[in-house]
């Protein structure tokens, strides 16, 4: 576990954009120029996020107001006494103005302090500072959480509520990094200025142009990432945790898959989605603390090494899938072939102790799309088929290749659970047992558990969700999870936890091979 130096105040004052970060030590560091003030000076209007840390580093992320180069401060030293300072890409209009590097050269288990600054000729930009800790090296558990969906189904930020506080909650759990399940954005959900609650109270979003319509233009899909970098508590965040994002749905539209034509009656006046993917990936990729070089497929699906007793692997589940159906199919696809494989051999591979597969969407849960399938269980008894069929595949490959020790963790259903699949309950006996993990939503409408689809036997240990549809923020269904690795027993210890921390429900596995 990391052991940053920032507390819940440090970090809602780190959080407003403009104040200063930290920095890799034993690195020295020139004379400083000498820089102008004043109007032409640029400034950082979205703070700074970390992402996909290695033992050698991570990514670092920021964005300016005009046209400007991205330089990184870094430093073993909370006080900068010995610091290196690293020039990044340029950042012009044509990216946003955003713009990402990749720190390398760093220790394993390296306390790495940032201050990061956009320089413009003589100008240069007050510092927006960030810290966090390398993977690997000796010391303390590895910790991290997980959730997914932010600012969905008209619940965004209410600065009253103080903002999307769940960040505060999970940056005092102190984790070494956060899996952003998917649903980073709700490029489809327009909000308003205010909802009327049931009990007579008034939910008050902050509003911003690009959110108050659905996003179609490349400028709209910006918006949307830029509108959850407003909130203090979630910029705050990112300058101390580093994140592994992938997408889902909501990215671009509702349950869209590639080839889909929106229906004439909607909102949309551009219906073609993948034209809408494009603007949206192109968003993503700008405004996320990714490189998409860095992905197997140049784009999301990819390996995070997190020392020897964790590897993540981050699936996709939405580029690659067939158009939603009744599932009812002989096979159909989610992740594709080529992702299949690569999930499987990756898994068959490594040598962690516990292998995580970071996906977007659960295995057992029935999610519809109307009268068809949206997710992989089709919700019909017996053998495998439609979607679940490829996923029965991977799993029974898994088990024919005697891989152990996995566990699934994902979000989208917008409610906390603990699902566990056996064979010996399940229509489909060609497996190994495992644990799925659901927690969310962070920022959005909590909705009613949906059904278990039997064929690969899951079993509900643990569920907490409402029992009405789209419940905001107020009543206290926001969740993430928590997982804590012991370096020395290797025990994988689970916590579902509220929108302030608490735990509702825990439990521990241990490894197969010890």
């Amino acid at each position: 576990m990391a052991d940053h130096p920032f507390t819940r105040r440090s970090l809602l004052r780190y959080g407003a954009a403009g104040l200063g970060a930290a920095a890799v030590g034993g690195l020295a560091g020139g004379a400083a120029p000498a820089y102008a003030q004043g109007r032409n000076r640029p400034s950082l209007t979205h703070g700074i996020q970390l992402g996909d840390p290695r033992r050698n580093g991570a990514v670092v992320w920021t964005r300016a107001d005009r046209p400007s180069r991205m330089m990184v401060e870094v430093s073993s030293r909370p006080d900068f006494a010995r610091s290196r300072t690293i020039p990044g890409p340029r950042l012009h209009p044509g990216a946003d103005g955003t713009g990402r590097l990749r720190l390398r050269g760093l220790r394993p288990g390296q306390d790495v302090h940032l201050r990061v600054r956009a320089v413009d000729g003589r100008y240069r930009s007050e510092a927006v500072e960030g810290s966090f800790r390398t993977p690997g090296g000796a010391g303390g558990p590895v910790r991290f959480v997980w959730s997914g969906d932010v600012a969905g189904q008209g619940w965004g930020i209410n600065t009253d509520f103080g903002g999307m506080r769940i960040y505060d909650a999970m940056a005092a759990r102190r984790p070494d990094f956060f899996l952003h399940s998917g649903d980073t954005v709700y490029a489809d959900g327009p909000l308003v200025g205010s909802v009327a609650l049931p009990d007579g109270r008034t939910w008050r979003n902050e509003v911003t142009e690009e959110k108050s319509k659905v996003a179609e233009t490349l400028a709209e899909f910006r918006g949307q990432f830029a509108y959850n970098l407003l909130d203090e508590p979630l910029r705050a965040f990112s300058a101390h945790v580093p994140q592994l994002v992938q997408w889902d749905d909501h990215e671009v539209v509702n349950n869209w898959y590639p080839g889909e034509i929106l229906p004439a009656d909607g909102p949309y006046t551009e219906r073609r989605v993948d034209v809408l993917a494009e603007r949206a990936h192109r968003a993503f990729f700008e405004w996320q603390p990714i490189i998409r070089t860095e992905a197997v497929d140049g784009r999301v699906y990819r390996k995070i090494g997190y020392g020897p007793d964790l590897d993540v692997f981050v699936i996709d589940m939405r580029t690659y899938r067939d158009a939603n159906s009744p599932g009812t199919a002989e096979h159909e696809r989610i992740l594709g072939d080529a992702q299949a494989r690569w999930l499987v051999d990756g898994l068959a591979r490594s040598t962690a102790t516990w292998k995580v597969v970071a996906s977007d969407m659960p295995i057992g849960m029935v999610v519809a799309d109307g009268a068809n399938i949206e997710g992989v269980a089709n919700n019909r008894p017996g053998a495998p088929r439609g979607r679940e069929s490829e996923i029965g595949g991977v799993l029974s490959q898994l088990h024919r290749r005697g891989v152990d020790d996995v566990v699934w963790l994902t979000a989208d259903v917008h409610y906390t659970a603990a699902n566990h699949y056996s064979p010996e309950r399940a229509a489909a006996k060609d497996f190994t047992p495992f644990w799925e993990f659901v927690s969310g939503p962070l920022n959005a409408g909590a909705f009613p558990a949906v059904p278990l689809d039997p064929t690969f036997g899951p079993e509900q240990v643990f569920v907490n969700a409402p029992d009405r549809a789209n419940v905001g923020p107020m009543e206290g269904f926001q969740h993430f999870g928590e997982v804590e690795i012991d370096p020395d027993s290797k025990e994988f210890t689970v916590h579902l936890r509220d929108i302030d921390g608490r735990s509702l429900w825990t439990t521990t596995l241990r490894p197969a091979r010890g």
